[in-house]
């Protein structure tokens, strides 16, 4: 079973992590969604266009690459925008929905978390404490399985329970795959999530 598939997790998670981010209105043109750093402009951004595929967020994110040196081609995530209407009200559209998000959470890694270039910062002015910590936090930003799990692979000389956290996080996924849509699954699933993002985010000096 794909993260999808518990829809109502995924959505809870974004929720959350855009009140962390203390957004408190609609629209990313309004004054507090201005005032936050980069950073959680672009993890708000790209939230948002991966929990409401639409031309209006694919544009927002577009417009925030143009006041950047980064070069993003954002119209490649365009065919996602018309596979979600294509599959949109089929019997099996779950089961296609499994697919395409996981397609669109590789594409969205391909947008490195702006605290990865924060944490070679450190790591070039040998601030190893900051290295791990700004790591972690960009790690907490990523969608897809293999680019959290590359991730903590290239953490672990610097920090050894980066290898415990890919373990966990390997053991969370068998519990996802294996698990069923009854409500009582679905909220230890997301007790078990939760407990990871905790472990993942707690440094270890």
């Amino acid at each position: 079973m794909n993260w999808s598939i518990v829809f109502f997790i995924v959505m809870m998670l974004l929720l959350l992590r855009i009140l962390r981010l203390r957004i408190r209105a609609n629209s990313t043109r309004s004054e507090s969604f201005k005032r936050l750093p980069p950073k959680d402009q672009l993890a708000v951004l790209k939230e948002c266009l991966l929990n409401n595929p639409s031309e209006t967020n694919l544009k927002n994110l577009g417009n925030f690459f143009e006041q950047t040196s980064q070069k993003i081609d954002i119209e490649s995530y365009r065919p996602f925008l018309k596979s979600q209407l294509a599959i949109f009200g089929r019997k099996d559209a779950i089961a296609e929905d499994n697919d395409l998000y996981a397609q669109e959470c590789e594409w969205m890694d391909k947008i490195k978390p702006l605290e990865f270039e924060e944490a070679e910062s450190f790591k070039q002015s040998n601030e190893t404490q900051k290295y791990i910590e700004r790591t972690l936090e960009g790690i907490a930003r990523l969608y897809s399985d293999n680019a959290i799990l590359e991730a903590l692979a290239k953490l672990a000389p610097d920090y050894p329970h980066a290898s415990e956290l890919a373990e966990g996080y390997k053991q969370l996924m068998q519990a996802r795959d294996e698990s069923t849509a009854d409500d009582k699954s679905l909220e230890a699933l997301r007790k078990q999530k939760d407990a990871w993002e905790e472990d993942l985010l707690n440094v270890r000096v």
